[in-house]
This record gives C-alpha cells, sequence and structure tokens, in this order.
C-alpha cells in the first residue's frame, strides 16, 4: 500500500475501497451519536440519523476539497450533523416553526458558528476522538514489540533508553518502532485532523 492510500479520505474517494466505509463507520459513528444527544435526539432515532449523516459524507466526500485549511474536514463534518439535525427537528415539530426560534434553533446556531465556544468543544472531542480511533485500529498493524516501545515511549512519556533496556531490544529498535507507527497515523489521519498533540493513553 502506498503512502496516499494510506489517507482515509483518499480511500473515500474511491468506490473500489470496499473497507472505506466500514473504517468511516467505525471511526465516526459513536462521535457523531454522542452529539445528537447533546440534541437531544433519542435513541430509537439515533441510529437511522447516524446513517444519514455518514451517508452524506461517503456521497459528498468527492467534492470536499480541503485546501491546506485547519480544520477543514471536521468543520465541513459539522455542516452535513447541522443540517441533518435541523431536517430532523423541522419535519418532527412542525409547531416549533410557527412559534419562532427555539433554544434548540439558538444551539444549532451555536455549533454552526465557527468561533463559539460550543464549535471549539466540537473541534477539541472531534480530534481527540478521531486521534484515539486511530491509535485503535493501527495497532493490529504492528508486531507486540513494536506496539509496545511505541506505547511507552510516545503515549507514556517512558525514556527510550529506559524502555530498550527493560525490552532487552536496542534503542535504535525503539527509536524505528516509534516513528514507524507515527508515521502510519499520521499519514492515515491525513486531512482528518490538523494536529498530533493529542495522542494520550487510553484510560
Amino acid at each position: 500500500m502506498n503512502e496516499t492510500s494510506l489517507s482515509l479520505l483518499h480511500r473515500l474517494r474511491h468506490a473500489s475501497e470496499s473497507d472505506s466505509w466500514t473504517r468511516l463507520v467505525d471511526m465516526y459513528a459513536p462521535l457523531i451519536r454522542a452529539w445528537l444527544r447533546k440534541y437531544d435526539v433519542q435513541e430509537s432515532d439515533a441510529e437511522d440519523l447516524v446513517q444519514e449523516v455518514l451517508v452524506a459524507v461517503s456521497k459528498d466526500v468527492s467534492n470536499f476539497e480541503h485546501k491546506g485549511q485547519p480544520g477543514a474536514f471536521r468543520a465541513w463534518l459539522k455542516g452535513i450533523l447541522v443540517n441533518r439535525l435541523r431536517n430532523f427537528w423541522r419535519t418532527r415539530d412542525r409547531r416549533r416553526e410557527a412559534r419562532g426560534e427555539s433554544d434548540l434553533d439558538r444551539r444549532l446556531a451555536e455549533l454552526e458558528s465557527p468561533t463559539s465556544e460550543l464549535s471549539r468543544l466540537w473541534n477539541d472531542e472531534h480530534d481527540r476522538y478521531v486521534l484515539k480511533q486511530l491509535l485503535i485500529l493501527a495497532k493490529p498493524h504492528f508486531t507486540p514489540t513494536t506496539w509496545t516501545a511505541f506505547d511507552r515511549v510516545a503515549l507514556r512519556g517512558e525514556s527510550p533508553r529506559d524502555v530498550a533496556s527493560e525490552m532487552q531490544i536496542s534503542l535504535n529498535a525503539v527509536i524505528t518502532a516509534k516513528s514507524r507507527v507515527l508515521r502510519r497515523l499520521r499519514l492515515e489521519a491525513d486531512g482528518l485532523v490538523d494536529s498530533y498533540s493529542d495522542f494520550k493513553v487510553e484510560s
């Protein structure tokens, strides 16, 4: 697999990549579901709405242009989420439209605004969640020794020399393990997140 094809965004643009939809669902369904709960969507409706959001992403991703703008994908995804939430509530409570703007309308407008506190919360949660999911998805692609060395040095902040000594491998092997895993994570996340400072040990 070449470097470009590791990017989830790249794979989503190619229908022949049959695992892309599964990868998209695995990565984003729980995050979207959590935000639907913030907007009073019941569990009985949440699964259908999650699917609507992800189907829209899958269909429209070929038209998405990152243009090197920080946070471009998460902002684009947030826009789809807001639109689907608006449509959802309009079709279920037409009386609310007659009464004018509601608290829910104001909350959606706040989420839509790129400078709001709620929008910043979305940005933070999106990046932390995606990076955590990338760690889970990447782990099976490495040997236990490589992953353990990476985990202890990159995620837990242990000294490479101490890790090498305790694992009875060379210092170069530890450094290489960290580099290999981070390289894959960055390639996979290309276009999805713009900072890798939020890698953390899973609690």
